[in-house]
């Protein structure tokens, strides 16, 4: 029996093109555990038999008369997928982004498992970092487990885990794979169709099947005005660069309390005064109705209630010509309001305990819903993605930061990525290196933009 991708899992694959890859990457600083990175190797090694597909790559069906399939990887090495790297010593934050920057501009090889991890050492302070990329494809919802989750317990004395036995089953012959796609279209003949148009128009299809991007198609048929013009809408070459910022969540809580709105709110205000200054150093024209439409990926509860396992995605106008940071939150608590009343979302607290420690699957999930938009109908993509607010630890070493790297769409210069944790939310943007070359600018005033709101709330 074949383990058969999704349509909407093969249109996202076929939506890939050589300068947009959509592989989601983390950045993960931890202190430098005590057996080193030799101790992080045998974790991830041990641990790759909780990710199965880990050890998969796709195989197409001849003729695309079916999607394509996960079959073991007989060749799989870990070496390949599991590589180290170290900075000059003492490393700074600057030469650890340079180096994320070029690994994330390199696209994942389709012929091997669809991910990637790099353990870097020579960070300043006794630190170390994991650099991982993962396809969105190996994504199936919120219960997917990637690399970077399996890593990390709660408590530094973990017992260290063996190694599972691995044997690899003998990947399908092409003529086993198009009787196997004949024998699902005999009892599902509308699979034919669906699998040519993932094939053929892979962004028409995205939209159609909906799948964990369920709320894609009524966000298109919402958006009656394309998006605003925006430097951010640009060619998109091949190389990125990759800025971070941080902030206090206690503080952004207290911006919360003092002027209403929830978390993301508040995280959505800092991004759009920080948009706002990024324009005008440029010297672009920014006045009152100025605004830059930021695609918001929200996960949603399912019609059951079993919850968690869709996220609908929201257009969402950012008012950058306010200058006024209360008045600004203001407007975007009330956007927000309606999204999340009429979406049912799905709470921080909700979130974390359905999901775990998962920030890159969930990223994964809203870099998916954006690849089935037109880049016409939105400047950027902002996702937000809570997690636990306690330690965690990878062979015994604290993790202290962790930023994720969402993808690029086409024609879409930015996107910003933030996750909660241990007291701390982490922004990671991923620019286009041409168009958006001044992405560590637009860094630097996400955190003066939540100094200045915090000031407001006394």
């Amino acid at each position: 029996m074949v383990e058969r991708l999704s349509t909407l899992e093969a249109s996202f694959l076929y939506l890939e093109e050589p300068g947009t890859p959509m592989h989601v990457g983390g950045v993960l600083i931890l202190e430098t555990p005590p057996g080193g990175l030799d101790a992080l190797a045998a974790l991830v090694e041990a641990r790759l038999s909780l990710v199965p597909r880990y050890r998969q790559r796709v195989a197409e069906v001849p003729g695309h008369l079916g999607n394509p399939v996960w079959v073991d990887d007989p060749e799989f090495d870990i070496a390949y997928h599991l590589r180290r790297s170290g900075l000059p010593r003492p490393g700074t934050e600057e030469q650890l982004l340079d180096l994320v920057s070029r690994l994330t501009s390199r696209p994942l090889d389709r012929r091997r498992p669809l991910w990637e991890a790099y353990l870097v050492e020579g960070l300043s302070g006794n630190r170390v970092a994991v650099v991982t990329k993962t396809h969105p494809a190996l994504v199936d919802g919120l219960s997917a487990i990637d690399i970077g989750q399996v890593l990390l317990d709660v408590s530094p004395d973990a017992p260290a885990p063996r190694p599972a036995p691995w044997q690899p089953r003998r990947p399908p012959s092409g003529l086993e794979l198009v009787w196997s796609a004949f024998e699902e279209y005999r009892q599902r003949p509308s699979l034919m169709g669906l699998a040519r148009s993932a094939a053929t128009d892979a962004r028409a299809t995205a939209v159609r099947i909906g799948g964990v991007a369920g709320g894609l198609a009524r966000t298109a048929r919402s958006a009656l005005l394309p998006a605003p013009h925006s430097p951010l809408n640009a060619p998109v070459g091949r190389q990125r660069r990759v800025a971070v910022a941080c902030a206090d969540l206690d503080e952004l809580k207290r911006v919360r309390k003092a002027h209403g709105g929830t978390v993301n709110d508040v995280l959505l205000t800092v991004v759009a005064g920080a948009l706002r200054e990024w324009l005008l150093s440029r010297g672009e024209p920014v006045v009152g109705g100025t605004s830059v439409r930021a695609l918001v990926p929200v996960s949603v509860q399912d019609e059951e209630g079993a919850g968690g396992n869709r996220v609908s995605s929201h257009l969402v106008d950012l008012p950058v010509g306010e200058p006024n940071p209360r008045v600004r939150l203001a407007r975007l608590t009330y956007a927000m309001r309606g999204v999340t009343q009429h979406g049912r979302s799905v709470g921080a607290d909700s979130l974390i305990a359905l999901s775990g420690f998962a920030p890159s699957t969930l990223h994964a999930l809203g870099a998916r819903a954006a690849r089935g938009l037109s880049r016409r109908l939105f400047n950027l993509v902002v996702t937000n993605v809570p997690g636990p607010q306690v330690p965690l630890y990878a062979a015994g070493g604290r993790m202290l930061e962790v930023f994720p790297v969402v993808p690029l769409a086409r024609g879409q210069g930015l996107s910003i990525g933030m996750t909660s944790y241990d007291g701390t939310v982490f922004f990671g943007l991923n620019a286009d290196r041409d168009s958006v070359g001044d992405v560590d600018v637009l860094a630097d005033l996400i955190e003066q933009e939540v100094a200045e709101l915090v000031e407001t709330s006394g």
